[in-house]
């Protein structure tokens, strides 16, 4: 899920927001103000996730 969700990251067309606390970060990506992909990272877990059907939001390779 790493690199889909990077593709999902850098298409222009999707907005990405990002939350920082101490121990904490969440990035969210956005496609149409709809939230399709959030990557939470705490110390060194990191989790990923997605909508059902998220990869029909991917750029093309």
């Amino acid at each position: 899920m790493k690199t889909e969700f990077e593709n999902l990251q850098q298409n222009s067309a999707h907005s990405f927001e990002m939350d920082t606390n101490t121990n904490k970060q969440v990035l969210k990506i956005y496609r149409d103000d709809a939230l399709i992909a959030k990557k939470i990272k705490i110390k060194k877990s990191i989790r990923y996730f997605g909508v059902q059907g998220y990869k029909a939001f991917m750029s093309p390779s």
